[in-house]
């Protein structure tokens, strides 16, 4: 059993007022439902901007060392260049089209999928 609280505390002449709520009311408002206006990342996707340039360029680079139209060093400098273009080009890309879909409005995608740095 639960012990009954005493009214020892509340004051008879209290000033608060009380009014009857209308009987259409069903307790909530519009204003809850609303969505409030997405909060871009400018940071992350300035940076995911960067990585996909960044990236693209050593691919390209590491695809004309490798054909050997830059230079003669072959496999021994055209695979790193375009392994470490590859791995940096993919996040780039990967955000950039998060970001992409999000402000084009595309069902399942939100700026709240983009790692904000602002923290």
């Amino acid at each position: 059993m639960m012990p009954s609280r005493s009214n020892a505390s509340a004051t008879p002449n209290s000033k608060v007022k009380y009014s009857k709520l209308a009987d259409t009311d069903d307790g909530y408002i519009d204003l809850q439902f609303k969505r409030s206006p997405p909060k871009i990342p400018y940071k992350a996707i300035a940076l995911a901007t960067f990585l996909f340039l960044i990236g693209t360029l050593l691919i390209v680079i590491g695809a004309l060392l490798l054909t050997e139209h830059i230079g003669n060093a072959g496999k021994e400098r055209g695979i790193p260049v375009l392994i470490i273009g590859v791995l940096v080009f993919l996040p780039g890309f990967y955000h950039l089209r998060i970001a992409y879909y999000a402000s084009k409005g595309y069902r399942g995608y939100s700026y709240d999928d983009i790692p904000d740095f602002d923290d």
